[in-house]
């Protein structure tokens, strides 16, 4: 499996067309200005349309600042994290059935700069920019449903993971933001800085309720996390490394066309910087999971989780005293009821890929106790 480069007739769908101006500037002189001609017609609608957003996000800026500012979060943030394909995106969307939480929509995410005052004129953008489902699995995607939020924190700064599958010939330098291994000190506060106040801001919007924010980027910031909400919520999703790695591909080899602003490197470049990642997220996890006040830590296994997503959800209310559960239970039944059609796909597994896994992400297999597959088919 490798990229899909026909892909590059579709401009609509990459997340640069929802940065701020300034900020896409920042992003195309770290790599040099360097975009591919075939990806000319997405490139010129992402500056077109990030240029008829600025006059829009300064008037933003001018109403909001001073009041998201002096919002306080009083309620300690949910932070849904794990690496992608863990199911944090549909464990995100159960739990914000309940009314009680405030969440980052799609919308929101992408045009996080001006999503109060310009909704009327820029959702309908959004919408029309998205397809009903999401292109690397059978799950719903439209403008209103929950969303993580490095898409937001990718149009305000430079610190996204996504960045780099809009420019994947810079895709380790991305990479490097996940955990902040390199960055210095003055990096680390000014991500914490962006993303106290984008956290301000969807708090003010939903007049003070408590946040459920799926993050995968987040898995690597647990004592920044930590030092901006003592008391925060984790929930940390984890899947067998086999099925991951299968699924992770199909994700970054569906997903990396529609972004991009550059001719993907070969899959076999790209693959390496995938599986150092991995490591790198579970591995910081693991030496930071002490940090976290053991009442305040859920693991969610992926496997047991969908087998049975509703206790899950009730296991969750318990473990962090929520109030509401029986009163929510049948919208999150009735919930579930429409997610019993989406479909798994087959994918055929070697051994030479079992033996890549084995030797890179043995020490997870190990931590969570997972074994090889015994045939060459695995379900997603």
């Amino acid at each position: 499996m490798d990229f899909d480069l026909s892909k590059n007739s579709v401009v609509t769908y990459t997340p640069l067309a929802g940065y701020t101006l300034p900020n896409l500037f920042r992003i195309l002189a770290q790599n040099h200005f360097h975009v591919s001609p075939r990806y000319a017609a997405r490139f010129t609608y992402s500056i077109a349309l990030s240029t008829i957003m600025a006059p829009f996000y300064l008037r933003e800026r001018l109403t909001y600042d001073e009041p998201i500012a002096n919002t306080a979060i009083t309620k300690d943030p949910i932070f849904i994290i794990g690496h992608w394909r863990c199911g944090t995106t549909y464990l995100h969307t159960i739990l914000t059935r309940d009314p009680q939480f405030g969440y980052f929509s799609t919308y929101q995410t992408l045009i996080p700069s001006l999503f109060i005052s310009g909704e009327k004129i820029f959702k309908p953008i959004v919408v029309k920019s998205l397809p009903n489902k999401r292109p690397m699995d059978d799950g719903d995607l439209s403008a209103d449903l929950p969303q993580e939020d490095i898409y937001a924190m990718g149009a305000l700064s430079p610190y996204s993971y996504y960045h780099g599958w809009c420019f994947p010939r810079n895709i380790e330098h991305y990479n490097d933001y996940v955990c902040m291994a390199h960055a210095s000190p003055q990096t680390i506060e000014d991500w914490k800085r962006t993303y106290l106040t984008l956290l301000k801001k969807i708090t003010m919007y939903h007049h003070g309720k408590q946040l459920v924010l799926k993050n995968q980027d987040n898995t690597g910031k647990i004592p920044q996390l930590l030092e901006m909400f003592p008391n925060a919520k984790f929930v940390y999703c984890y899947r067998n490394p086999y099925d991951l790695y299968m699924s992770m591909k199909k994700f970054i080899t569906k997903v990396i066309p529609l972004y991009c602003v550059q001719t993907p490197p070969p899959w076999e470049d790209v693959e390496p910087t995938m599986m150092s990642l991995y490591a790198q997220m579970t591995k910081k996890y693991l030496q930071d999971k002490a940090l976290i006040p053991v009442e305040n830590l859920a693991e969610v296994r992926y496997e047991s989780f969908i087998k049975q997503p509703l206790k899950t959800a009730h296991d969750l209310y318990k473990r962090f005293d929520l109030s509401g559960y029986e009163a929510v239970e049948p919208v999150l039944k009735a919930y579930l009821e429409t997610q019993k059609s989406i479909h798994t796909d087959h994918y055929t597994f070697t051994d030479p890929i079992k033996r890549k896994i084995e030797n890179h992400w043995g020490f997870a297999l190990r931590e969570y106790e997972y074994k090889a597959p015994s045939g060459k088919v695995l379900l997603e």
